[in-house]
């Protein structure tokens, strides 16, 4: 029997990694005044303090899991990439391939932040939770089996998932969508599991933002695969019309006709109209309305199985917002804390879904019958779910 509680999974080492003084993307020179790393511990410390702060975490439950073990690890990453990452360790910094640099402490991070995505997804996975939320950091999406990519050292999504794989028993989850939703591309995902016909890599993203190298509608799995790898790239400035509008005529319906046994979403709050890295106009009620859709969906699928894995997100006021208000939802609570900041971006023009998303969104629906499927009843349900206020 499945357990109706939520997980909460943290640790303070995963705050420690310190990628150092690289402004956004690269190192200060004669020209580029040092600044702090856009992938700081503060939108993740504030985001757990206010869950301390409001309550809502006595209505969780709390764990500080171990780190990933090497074995682990290697479920989805090189021995190359992690004897590379010891060393650099070892000698105190380096940039673990494009654009992820590290410092003394930060493979222990990882390495903690890896144990936390696999703790939620193995302990939703054998029911002893109904749905859990890991506060990861480092994040973990962009991160491919040989390097690091874009703040991310591990995978931490493909690394749970694919040593759940390796030691699944007969009541273990099989087919797994994982949902991200992160401003940015989750190429990292995606190529873990991109010839895996099991998992159901889905990803809502800006259009033309890192990276730069992936996340186009045309790829959509290989092989035996082919089908169930869907990349929606939006056009900047997307709001909740916009995401609403994809949900439900494409991500819902197609993630339906897959039939998960599990929900992973991969979430980064860096579609916020307040990211300094990203040009979408989200707010938490958004967030909280897109959680409700995909527990509805859990619900009537997979008994509920639904875990949510962070990602980016570089508003360090506001993401503790989006985050409560979606573990909030997440967990069944009551527990309210007012966003001064949701009437005001709610108010900004464009929030509606404009015609150009439309046609966007209805051409890729139309794209996708050619080699994908859609469940129509099942989105139905979770389309109901929709949270205006907060």
């Amino acid at each position: 029997m499945i357990s109706r509680s939520c997980g909460f999974y943290w640790h303070e080492r995963c705050f420690w990694h310190d990628p150092g003084a690289i402004g956004v993307f690269s190192a200060p020179g004669e020209y580029l005044q040092p600044q702090p790393a856009s992938e700081s511990p503060e939108s993740k410390r504030r985001l757990k303090n206010l869950l301390e702060v409001s309550g809502l975490i006595d209505e969780l439950v709390v764990s500080k899991p171990l780190a990933a073990t090497r074995d682990d690890l290697e479920c989805f990453h090189t021995p190359r990439y992690l004897d590379e990452l010891e060393v650099g360790s070892q000698r105190g910094w380096g940039d673990a391939g494009e654009g992820a640099p590290f410092t003394v402490g930060s493979l222990a991070a990882a390495r903690q932040s890896a144990g936390l995505a696999i703790a939620a997804i193995d302990d939703v996975a054998h029911g002893h939770h109904r749905t859990a939320y890991a506060l990861c950091r480092p994040p973990g999406h962009h991160a491919e089996a040989d390097r690091g990519r874009g703040f991310c050292l591990l995978g931490n999504i493909p690394i749970a998932l694919k040593r759940l794989q390796k030691h699944r028993s007969e009541s273990t989850p099989r087919r797994i969508a994982v949902i991200d939703w992160d401003v940015h591309h989750g190429n990292g995902t995606q190529a873990a599991f991109y010839d895996d016909p099991e998992i159901f890599s889905v990803s809502i993203h800006q259009a033309g933002n890192y990276p730069l190298d992936t996340g186009e509608f045309e790829e959509q799995g290989q092989g035996d695969a082919l089908g169930t790898t869907l990349n929606l790239p939006l056009p900047p400035g997307c709001g909740i019309g916009a995401y609403r509008h994809a949900l439900q005529r494409l991500v819902l319906p197609a993630v339906a006709a897959f039939q998960p046994e599990m929900i992973v979403i991969a979430c980064g709050y860096d579609a916020c109209g307040k990211d300094p890295l990203g040009k979408m106009l989200l707010n938490s009620a958004a967030f909280a309305e897109m959680t409700a859709q995909f527990q509805a969906l859990a619900d009537r699928l997979c008994q509920g199985r639904l875990v949510m894995i962070h990602e980016g997100g570089y508003s360090e006021g506001y993401v503790p917002l989006c985050g409560h208000a979606v573990i909030a939802t997440l967990a069944g609570s009551r527990t309210n804390v007012h966003d001064p900041q949701n009437a005001e971006i709610a108010a900004w023009k464009y929030q509606s879904l404009q015609p150009h998303q439309r046609e966007l969104i209805e051409s890729w629906r139309q794209g996708w019958a050619r080699y994908g499927s859609l469940s129509e009843a099942d989105a139905q349900v979770a389309s109901c779910c929709d949270i205006h206020t907060r």
